[in-house]
C-alpha cells in the first residue's frame, strides 16, 4: 500500500478528517477529534493504528511487521510496517478496526452526530 491509497482509504470512513497537528510530517486521521491512524508523510515506513489490547499482542506475535505503537500507548496501539510484508487487505482490515474502536469510545451524543452526518 502506498501513502495515497492509505490516505484515500482512511478518508472513506464517516466523519474521517486528516490533519497535521504535530508537525509538517505527521499526518493524522481522526473521527470526532480522536485519532485512529497516524503516519509520517515524508518516509511512510509505518502506520500507527489503535487495536484491542489482546489482539495487539496476538498480531505482534504473528507478524514481524507489527510492533508496539511508536510514541503511543503500547497497550492500545500497534505500529504496522509498510514494507509490503503484510497484505494490503489485512492492513485495510486493521485500519477499519482502529476506526471502529475509536468510534466505540465516543460518547453517545458524538456517535449520534456521526451517524446523522453520514
Amino acid at each position: 500500500m502506498h501513502i495515497e491509497s492509505f490516505r484515500q482509504f482512511c478518508l472513506t470512513f464517516p466523519g474521517a478528517e486528516e490533519s497535521l497537528p504535530f508537525d509538517d510530517n505527521t499526518l493524522c486521521f481522526k473521527v470526532m477529534g480522536k485519532i485512529f491512524a497516524i503516519c509520517d508523510i515524508m518516509e511512510f515506513e509505518s502506520i500507527n493504528l489503535k487495536c484491542d489490547p489482546e489482539k495487539a499482542i496476538q498480531l505482534r506475535e504473528e507478524f514481524e511487521g507489527v510492533v508496539p505503537g511508536y510514541h503511543m500507548n503500547k497497550k492500545h496501539w500497534n505500529t504496522v510496517m509498510m514494507d509490503h510484508s503484510i497484505p494490503d487487505d489485512l492492513v485495510r482490515e486493521w485500519i477499519a478496526e482502529s476506526y471502529d474502536l475509536v468510534v466505540k469510545g465516543l460518547t453517545k451524543k458524538q456517535r449520534d452526530q456521526l451517524s446523522m452526518s453520514s
